[in-house]
């Protein structure tokens, strides 16, 4: 069910976004993209823990929150100083979400197995 609201969201969210012909300063670029790693990071941790039945909305709320605010001050943090900081950002949510849909694979494949088995 949650992979289904995920996706909807995402198909609207596309729709709108290349409908409105909306455009952002270049200087937004990188906290943009670690926001929205951030973002998909969390929702790909929710469908995790959807397939595992332990999806909790209100650790998925505040991770979502937390990690996109988290991720979007490294990138201020790291403009302020002339350092790249946002790599930790990248590289810590692009694992989790390597680890995550590793995960997700391996428990849907435990299904089809278990259901071919039966």
């Amino acid at each position: 069910m949650i992979l289904i609201v995920i996706f909807g969201g995402l198909i609207a969210g596309l729709i709108i976004g290349f409908s409105t012909g909306l455009a952002y300063p270049s200087e937004y670029t990188f906290y943009i993209t670690v926001a929205l790693l951030a973002a998909l990071d969390s929702l790909v941790g929710a469908a995790r823990a959807q397939l595992q039945k332990e999806f909790n909305g209100v650790v998925f709320t505040t991770g979502l929150i937390v990690n996109t605010i988290l991720a979007a001050l490294l990138t201020y943090l790291g403009d302020l100083l002339g350092v790249p900081i946002y790599y930790a950002a990248i590289i810590t949510f692009g694992g989790r979400l390597f680890n995550n849909m590793a995960v997700i694979r391996r428990v849907l494949l435990d299904r089809y197995v278990l259901k071919k088995s039966e």
